[in-house]
């Protein structure tokens, strides 16, 4: 009975996949300037914690608000200018004892005005993205390193700061080709806990690095602990 319940063991070990992965967040970003300008707020306190709708890194934008302001009142002006010309133009159009050259340089200067309205409205369209480029917030992400300091001047493409999501965790191991279809239809176990977690993704081109291996992604649900040393087994 002994010999027999031996023989099963090893059977079912030779159709069990063993693997170990590192256990990381699904997802990490790295939060780069999208404009240049100087840092006038860093949020130190929140590095090593997960954020709350929190202010991270603020570049200012002082110069680019008061140019808003103006142009907005340029934007004003100039559309209230072009109702004007173009008032103007059309009662021109009814003066018969206007000459073509007098309506055609009147259109032009309704034609301008038209011109110059669309530059500002462009120039508006700029300001308002590169200040809200210069004010970085995150909703909840983990905070995992703050690139700059107070003062600093970044270019775009600067690392700023680094954020991690921690609502789920990824194993990625590397399987050999010819076992990947047979992975598909065995349960996994974690840490030897069966669950019901399933493959999420098949990466089905061979790694540079293991050239005979697909990288194959496990997703877990809301892990409590990251950067730990995971065994997954199929069976």
């Amino acid at each position: 009975m002994k010999y027999i319940f031996a023989l099963f063991l090893l059977v079912n070990s030779l159709f069990a996949y063993e693997f170990y992965a590192k256990l990381e967040p699904v997802n990490s970003y790295e939060m780069k300037a999208a404009v240049s300008g100087k840092v006038i707020y860093v949020n130190d306190e929140i590095e090593g914690k997960k954020a709350n709708n929190s202010k991270i890194v603020e570049i200012d934008s002082y110069v680019d608000r008061i140019d808003l302001k103006q142009s907005k009142i340029k934007l004003k002006a100039i559309s209230q200018m072009l109702k004007i010309e173009e008032k103007n133009y059309n009662r021109m159009l009814q003066v018969s004892s206007k000459s073509g050259f007098e309506k055609d340089s009147q259109k032009l200067k309704a034609i301008n005005y038209q011109t110059t309205k669309a530059d500002i409205e462009v120039k508006i369209a700029n300001l308002k993205d590169s200040i809200k480029n210069k004010l970085l917030k995150e909703k909840n992400r983990y905070i995992y390193n703050i690139a700059v300091e107070e003062g600093d001047y970044v270019n775009p493409g600067t690392l700023l700061y680094e954020a991690k999501d921690l609502s789920k965790g990824k194993l990625e191991i590397f399987v050999p080709i010819d076992d990947i279809e047979d992975l598909k239809s065995k349960t996994i176990y974690l840490d030897g806990k069966k669950s019901d977690i399933k493959l999420n993704k098949v990466y089905k081109v061979a790694d540079s690095k293991h050239i005979s291996s697909y990288k194959v992604e496990i997703i877990i649900p809301q892990p409590k602990v990251f950067s730990r040393l995971v065994k997954i087994e199929f069976k």
